[in-house]
This record gives structure tokens, sequence and C-alpha cells, in this order.
């Protein structure tokens, strides 16, 4: 995990610590699967009786896309995940009922994919026959453990978000934050600490690469802060915001996610 990693003098000292601890971390983390269920539908917005007016409204487009939190590694089925708990918020925001008839979703998403094999994966599937209206990306963990470099990184970003506008026609593209990875309860100290600023490091080269990008918008997804405010009091333990592995997140962090993702969506659509 980190014996190819590019080391400040301090990391040089503690690399064989970083290098021990991240083939036990290797070795000993659970592999989970990805949960079983869906991974693409059309959902209808309106009433049975439609009137001629709701029947002449668009369909949303949307397309999540990205490695294995985008599948919903950590939870047994798609309701539980990502995907199955952005839908039914999304039916709940009145500016999607009052502009669409029906949301049509897919998820492209596998368990390990870095950058580089989203846009290898964006190349190979075949164009939609609609413009996608939100195309949601979620990517950078394995990029992180990868060591991919931040230039690659931006290289592969650009390149991925070309691809979604010319081959796709993504009107509005969503990149969720890295997640905290310091936090990783499967990542022991001091590891955890190195890998959680290789993350910020390639999580601040997204916010620019998103900034300079029309129609690109950067998600700063602070699951703390969410699960503060979900619980109306003190913050969740962090334990609870991760999925047994100690690394995916779990079905809380997953229906948080969700909730800020559909509020985002919202408010872009209403640009």
């Amino acid at each position: 995990m980190v014996a190819s990693l590019n080391l400040s003098k301090k990391d040089m000292l503690l690399a064989p610590i970083y290098l021990y601890q991240g083939i036990k971390v290797k070795r000993d983390t659970v592999r989970l699967p990805e949960p079983t269920g869906d991974r693409c539908g059309r959902v209808t917005l309106v009433s049975a009786t439609k009137t001629l007016a709701q029947a002449s409204k668009p369909t949303l487009q949307l397309m999540i896309v990205g490695d294995s939190a985008a599948a919903g590694v950590g939870t047994l089925t798609q309701q539980e995940a990502l995907a199955g708990k952005l839908i039914p918020m999304l039916q709940q925001q009145p500016i999607i009922h009052s502009q669409f008839a029906d949301i049509v979703w897919s998820l492209q998403a596998t368990t390990g994919h870095t950058s580089f094999d989203i846009l290898r994966r964006l190349y190979v599937l075949s164009a939609p026959s609609e413009p996608v209206d939100i195309m949601v990306l979620s990517v950078g963990v394995n990029d992180t453990t990868a060591n991919v470099s931040p230039d690659q990184w931006q290289q592969q970003l650009e390149q991925i978000i070309t691809i979604a506008q010319r081959k796709f026609g993504a009107r509005k593209i969503v990149f969720s934050s890295l997640p905290p990875m310091a936090q990783m309860p499967a990542l022991p100290a001091p590891l955890n600490a190195f890998i959680g600023a290789k993350a910020m490091a390639l999580d601040k080269v997204l916010q620019n690469v998103c900034q300079a990008q029309g129609g690109v918008h950067y998600m700063a997804a602070d699951f703390a802060m969410m699960a503060e405010m979900h619980s109306g009091s003190s913050p969740i333990d962090s334990a609870a915001m991760f999925a047994s592995d100690g690394f995916h997140p779990s079905s809380l962090t997953y229906g948080l996610w969700a909730q800020q993702l559909a509020a985002l969506i919202a408010q872009l659509l209403e640009r």
C-alpha cells in the first residue's frame, strides 16, 4: 500500500512502520462484497392521472459513476447504499417534481476503480440515447492508496470531465470529495495520518479542477457535521460512520451522503 509513495524526511524515518502497517492492513482487512440489487431503473414522479402538462415534462437522466463507495460496498443491498438512498430523496425534492416526469438512473461503479479505470470505463460504455442531466462521481480513495501522482490525478480528472461532457452530454457533473481517510478505523496510526495527508492533497487538486471547469461541481461531504445534524445532539461515534471493515461507509453514512447530494442536485437544477 505504501512502499512506492513519495516520502518526506519525516516519512522516510517512518517508512518501515508504514510498510509494515500497510501490509498488515491489506492482509487483515475484511473484503466486503458489492451489494446486491438493481443498478438501473426508472422512477415515475407524477401521479397515475397525468395532465397534458405533466406528460410533456422531460425525464431526469442520472448517472452515478465510480469506485466501491459508489457501488455501495459496506451494505448488503443497493437499497441501503448511495443509489438506493439517493433516488427516494430526489423524489422528495419539489424542484424535481416541477421540472421532470421521471428519473432514469444507472450505476456504473466497481470496487478498486481508480480515476484511470473510471476513464477507461467511460470510453467503453455506449453513448446514451439521451444526454445525462446529472453525473455523480466518487473517485480518489484507490488513487490515494495506489500512489497516483497529483499531476496524473489532475490529468485523468480532466479527461473524465471531457468524455463525460462530450460523449454523455453531461450537463452537470458532481464530484464528491475524498472521504476522511485519516479517520478510517482500519488504518492504524501513524499510517492513517500519512494516508490522510495524501488524500487531502488529491482532494485539493480535485477542488481546483472543479473550480476551473464549467458545469463541474465539488461537493465537500462533511460526514461528521452531517452526523451531528442528523442526531440532533452530540456527534455520532466515528465508528458508526464506517462499515464493519473499518474502511467503507456504513448505511448511515450513505444516507447522509445521499441527503447532501440530493440537496445539491436540487440547487443545480434551479440554476
